[in-house]
């Protein structure tokens, strides 16, 4: 069984940008691309042995469908041979990528596979269910609705609102969240943390003389709290949801190199990490963020580690509220959690999110000596990923 075991033996990510920032420029397929071109590059690989390439995307339309990882596969130069798939599972879509390559592995289906995701806000339109206030989208059918009409489902942004009072996050709370996350990625960027797991990208695809974007570009170096205080609720007048404390638009991608560990041993490929458990749970689709909980009680479950166990844990800053439900539940000290910042100030790229935080989170491991790491991310609609790694070596 060890020969099928998955390990992690490469992992990179591009530098986050801003919606119609410095990577606006980037069709996401070639976005996608140089990332895979540059992790087979680094890792010394051979290509033609990947037996698939699974990506995670969510806004699939436009630039951005059709199967967007196989256009990548070719857009990166990678034999024609090597198959790919593109999967959503909304926000957690490139945690989700990574963990079917896990289970392929695991499966013996896969000996080498790439797990990884992509999104640029910049080029793929918005749909129009994203505005505040903006009624659910054409996804939500007759039945669906109907089945909730006496506790009617909501867009993200009004459940927010639904999480804070549950749990009791103040706009206070919120709002210094916030200012550590900004806080938190500006020292990992200035001390030098971030910059080896990035991939090397240019403003500009079509002129290499345009400036190199070395960094994630929605990271406030000096956060402002009281500018932060003055700010309206977005979805609710009482509320304390703000767009300061919520995650950013973005654009970026990130991928994983994963083989088994035979493969691994028979190409000279150094292990990083273990997958010790990953899992999947979906609770109520009203609240929509509460399933980040069961999913992580059921990654522990499976793994038999407790949370004293867990060095570091990453969980997505969809919303400023999600971590600190997190925290508050399980008791999580703050040395423990986005110690690096999270989607507030880097910025979170839908479909990619899931693969650039299990990078990042793995790279913090290895600095750290750090042994394990638990991941989550909450997902539209009440479903969780949550994955726990094992640094080795």
């Amino acid at each position: 069984m060890k020969d099928h075991e998955p390990v992690i033996v490469g992992a990179l990510r591009t530098p986050v940008g801003k919606r119609g920032g410095r990577l606006q420029k980037w069709h996401p397929v070639d976005l996608l691309g140089e990332t895979l071109r540059q992790l087979v590059e680094h890792s010394g690989i051979n290509p033609a042995d990947l037996d698939d390439v699974i990506v995670g995307c969510v806004l699939q339309w436009d630039q951005q469908h059709g199967n967007l990882g196989r256009h990548a596969v070719l857009a990166a130069g990678l034999p024609e041979s090597v198959p790919a798939v593109t999967v959503d599972r909304q926000c957690g879509s490139g945690q989700q990528a990574v963990s079917f390559a896990v289970h392929g592995i695991q499966a013996g289906a896969y000996q080498l596979v790439i797990g990884a995701g992509v999104e640029s806000m910049s080029q793929a339109p918005m749909p129009p269910s994203f505005k505040p206030g903006a009624p659910l989208g054409a996804q939500y059918s007759p039945s669906e609705l109907a089945r909730y009409q006496d506790n009617p489902l909501i867009p993200q942004g009004a459940s927010s609102e639904l999480m804070n009072k549950r749990f009791g996050l103040t706009r206070e709370a919120l709002d210094a969240f916030a200012v550590r996350s900004h806080r938190r990625a500006t020292e990992a960027s200035q001390a030098g943390r971030v910059k080896d797991q990035l991939v090397r990208l240019t403003e500009d695809p079509a002129d290499p003389d345009s400036p190199i974007v070395a960094a994630d570009e929605g990271v406030r170096a000096d956060p402002n709290p009281e500018k932060m205080a003055t700010l309206k609720a977005v979805f609710a007048a009482d509320g304390a949801t703000t767009a300061a404390n919520s995650s950013q638009i973005s654009d970026g991608a990130a991928a994983l190199l994963i083989a088994s560990r035979a493969y691994a041993k028979q190409h000279g490929l150094k292990p990083r990490a273990r997958f010790v458990s990953t899992a999947v749970a979906a609770a109520d689709p009203v609240i929509q963020f509460t399933a980040v909980l069961d999913a992580t009680r059921k990654a522990l479950k499976e793994s038999g580690l407790t949370l004293d166990d867990i060095d570091l844990f990453e969980v997505n800053e969809a919303f400023g509220g999600v971590p600190l439900m997190f925290q508050q539940e399980f008791g999580i000290l703050d040395d423990r959690l986005n110690v690096n910042g999270g989607s507030i100030a880097i910025g979170h790229p839908l479909g990619s999110t899931g693969a650039r935080m299990l990078t990042d989170l793995l790279c913090e491991l290895e600095r750290r000596g750090g042994r394990y790491g638990l991941q989550t991310i909450c997902e539209a609609s009440g479903t969780a990923n949550a994955t726990i790694i094992e640094r080795l070596g």
